[in-house]
């Protein structure tokens, strides 16, 4: 059975716009892929991420070195380690992700640290560097902002948010991405033309992905 995961960046509920989009999308393709398991992980509920602190940093280096982690690096890989294999367990994603100071939200940051790892999202060779792991899965990402939008002067911000994160994803192997902009979505006299654009693309993407 095919899985789609939606992974929610935005803490902002019913008042969030890229999780509105999402919802879109998600409506379409229950309608249009009803064998489908869809599922959501919203990285602002308690306990949705393990800390990625000392220890975690210690295992990765260990691991990086050929080496097994200890103690309680150990328990902190096993945690890494449970949080990537549901990231994984996923053939195709959807991510609402808001703009925050030009970049992303910590907690999604905080999400690739946790599951960026060696032997799972990503193995590494001394001369061909680094290879993703995760081919063949499909993602499609929501990408809000309140204040930036391209073709605006500098003083309305700046894009570190779709850069960083669509350069993460093909990095770990997914290369089949889609995505949709609904920015600026405040800061501008109507946004309604905007947001009925990415509502739609929405709409098609669910229909085609």
């Amino acid at each position: 059975m095919t899985t789609l995961l939606h992974i929610s960046a935005s803490p902002r509920g019913a008042r969030s716009e890229s999780l509105a989009i999402a919802e879109t999308f998600l409506t379409a393709y229950r309608e249009n892929h009803p064998d489908d398991a869809v599922e959501t992980w919203n990285l602002w509920d308690e306990g949705a991420l393990p800390p990625f602190g000392p220890d975690a940093a210690a295992a990765k280096m260990a691991v990086f070195a050929g080496a097994d982690p200890e103690g309680d690096q150990a328990a902190a890989w096993r945690r890494a380690q449970e949080t990537f294999a549901r990231f994984a367990a996923a053939d195709r994603y959807l991510f609402s992700v808001p703009m925050w100071n030009a970049g992303v939200p910590y907690i999604l940051k905080q999400f690739i640290d946790v599951v960026s790892q060696p032997g799972m999202v990503f193995s590494f060779d001394p001369e061909r560097g680094y290879t993703g792991l995760l081919a063949g899965r499909k993602a499609v990402v929501v990408y809000t902002s309140a204040v930036y939008g391209e073709g605006r002067p500098p003083a309305f911000g700046s894009d570190f948010q779709a850069p960083y994160f669509g350069g993460w994803l093909r990095w770990a192997g997914i290369t089949e991405i889609e995505e949709v902009f609904f920015r600026p979505n405040l800061a501008i006299a109507d946004a309604d033309p905007g947001r009925r654009a990415a509502h739609a693309r929405a709409r098609d993407l669910a229909k085609s992905l």
